[in-house]
């Protein structure tokens, strides 16, 4: 539609009003990002965690008060729409030197979707697609603050040099324990990954300039060029237990870098000017990584949804498969659905549960809340949660369509909404997650290659380290706070890199709030036989010795689990943990294995704060998250 053009200095103050509120907001934010440098310089890791939760709700509370202002000052509710068509031409015009045009746009629509009436939100009233390009944004003063930079290495010596003054470009204000001895280390690791015998006249390092902030962790994120060869890296860089800081690892490649940046981990915490240039350099090193999951690891959870939300159309329009019921055991609380092509599944909250769910709608949204601002430590996935989605009804099954009307009638209309013929299926709440291979279904397919070949090497390895990573993932969640709550297979997923995550949170708690029980002996011999319990149990009791009967019926399974993490069926494993928390520990938890770490290869210990807590496998220790 051709907008028609006005002159209207009530069009140009409510765009005014909008980029001044959106501009608060990203001030507000990067002051916080940038203030992770003195708490990770001080080891304020509790003040670093409170800061990565009320982060999160940075934004809708900026939206808020931009509504507020808007409706206290213009009215905006009430203006006519070719107000709003000139408010918005305005705004793009506001943008063209913006250092954050793509997170404007999307506060545009935030602050626009709660004052209009949705039969408005249409290109003319929102940004369906962005309007300025976010290509070549370099930071307003280039001499003071760019986006990455740069070191030209003549030689293998002075690649030396170049790594040593890398690190101390990025200012810490704390010392190395031994910089050069860590550098050295970088080397050996560093060398044999490319054909350092023949410089090529590109030979280069390429270092974002903010380190990365995550809980007890900084990271220094780049990659060498040398020729046509590209390689990503990342530093960590961690204290020791003498308050003095140490690289502790190498890390390098596509792989190594998802892993870091993984759907299952806490947000970063980053100093950015240009968020676009962060985003477009962390793609040249993963290209398979969508762009909406690094606004995400970057703390910019709204331009992550944004981002989804036109992936997700944009897929279907070049798809023609149709929604199904996702396959796996149905849950109890949670209507599960996926489209086949698309690699992520859609969750909606049941109207009813069971007698033995004794919860409700509104506990299960506050649980995945909790998730959402908690340290997910890789071992919970990161969920979007989306309202009135629409869908057209030809790409919905009918079997899927008749669950969604048994079993949450409330959460689904439909109908031709927006009057145009096209009949929709609107799901009034819906939790999105990263698809993967439920372990039920992945130990399942482990167990009838034995039943096919018993002496299936591949089908064996396999078997034995999704067991071991089931273990792994529980006792990380423990280092972080929490109990799973309902621990059975049919809750974890495995995903692409092998690494096994939870996804059902509608009995999480927290390991503090839980109360870690032995199970009494029984009272005589009719309790010893009864299949009833004959003891007293609390909201938040937990015995552990009981969990081996539901978890462990498979005999093999039994015995991989037994061989690795024992200590789970232990009260006194669990009760150790909680004290440790209780009385102010922060456990580390680690992103990739403890053999990569330097400290390792050196066989010497790193220090005693930074030792792999105790009963914990050594697959999950590393450097903190």
């Amino acid at each position: 539609m051709l907008l028609r053009r006005i002159d209207s200095p009530l069009a140009y103050d409510i765009a005014r009003a909008m980029i001044d509120g959106f501009n608060r907001h990203y001030q507000l934010f990067r002051a916080e990002s940038a203030r992770a440098k003195f708490r990770f310089e001080a080891q304020d890791w509790a003040g670093q965690q409170r800061a990565q939760r009320e982060r999160i709700a940075f934004y809708d509370l900026r939206v808020k008060e931009c509504v507020t202002r808007l409706e206290r000052e213009f009215r905006a509710s009430q203006q006519p729409m070719e107000v709003w068509q000139q408010a918005k031409l305005l705004y793009i015009g506001m943008l063209v030197d913006h250092r954050q045009p793509e997170l404007a746009e999307t506060f545009f629509n935030s602050v626009t979707t709660k004052i209009l009436h949705r039969s408005y939100f249409q290109n003319d009233f929102i940004f369906v697609r962005p309007a300025i390009s976010t290509e070549y944004i370099e930071p307003e003063d280039p001499n003071a603050h760019t986006t990455y930079r740069c070191y030209y290495p003549k030689s293998i010596d002075e690649l030396r040099t170049a790594l040593t003054r890398m690190i101390e470009d990025f200012g810490l204000s704390v010392p190395f324990e031994d910089l050069r001895r860590d550098v050295d280390d970088v080397m050996r690791a560093l060398l044999p990954l490319f054909d350092h015998t023949r410089l090529r006249p590109n030979f280069q390092i390429q270092v974002l300039h903010s380190l990365f902030y995550r809980n007890k962790g900084a990271y220094a994120v780049g990659k060498l060029i040398n020729g046509f060869q590209e390689l990503p890296f990342a530093l960590p860089i961690l204290h020791n237990g003498r308050g003095q800081l140490v690289i502790d690892a190498f890390l390098h490649g596509e792989d190594d870098l998802l892993m870091l940046f993984s759907f299952a981990r806490a947000y970063f915490m980053v100093d950015m000017e240009v968020p676009s240039a962060y985003v477009q350099f962390l793609r040249s090193m993963m290209p398979r990584k969508p762009r909406a999951e690094f606004y995400n690891a970057l703390g910019l959870a709204k331009q992550g949804k944004t981002l989804f939300y036109r992936d997700f159309l944009y897929h279907m329009r070049h798809s023609t498969d149709q929604f199904r019921i996702a396959p796996g055991i149905k849950g109890m609380v949670m209507l599960v659905f996926d489209l086949p092509s698309f690699p992520f599944v859609f969750k909606v909250i049941k109207d009813h549960f069971p007698p033995q769910k004794d919860t409700t709608r509104e506990q299960i949204r506050a649980k995945y809340q909790l998730v959402k601002q908690h340290d997910r430590v890789g071992r919970m996935a990161d969920t979007l949660e989306f309202s009135e989605v629409g869908f057209p009804r030809a790409r919905f099954s009918d079997e899927l369509i008749a669950e969604l009307q048994k079993y949450a009638p409330s959460q689904i209309e439909i109908g031709d909404r927006n009057g145009d013929g096209n009949i929709e299926v609107v799901i009034k709440h819906v939790y999105i997650e990263r698809r993967m291979i439920p372990l039920n279904i992945y130990l399942q397919e482990c167990f009838d290659a034995l039943a096919r070949d018993p002496a299936d090497a591949r089908a064996k390895r396999q078997l034995e380290h999704a067991v071991i990573e089931y273990g792994n993932a529980i006792k990380d969640l423990i280092a972080a706070n929490i109990f799973p709550g309902d621990m059975l297979w049919k809750n974890f997923g495995i995903t692409r890199h092998g690494k096994v995550v939870f996804y059902d949170y509608d009995e999480i708690e927290y390991i503090t709030d839980c109360n870690f029980r032995r199970v009494p002996p029984p009272r005589n011999e009719d309790d010893e036989l009864s299949g009833e319990v004959w003891y007293s149990v609390g909201p938040h009791d937990v015995f552990p010795e009981t969990f081996g009967p539901f978890l462990l019926s498979h005999p093999k399974v039994r015995e991989i689990f037994m061989a690795h993490h024992a200590d789970l069926l232990d009260v006194e494993y669990w009760q150790a943990h909680k004290e440790r928390i209780l009385a102010g520990h922060v456990h580390d938890v680690f992103p990739y294995e403890r053999e990569r770490r330097f400290c390792a290869q050196r066989a010497v210990p790193l220090a005693p704060t930074a030792e792999p807590v105790a009963g914990a496998s050594p697959v999950s220790t590393g450097v903190p998250s």
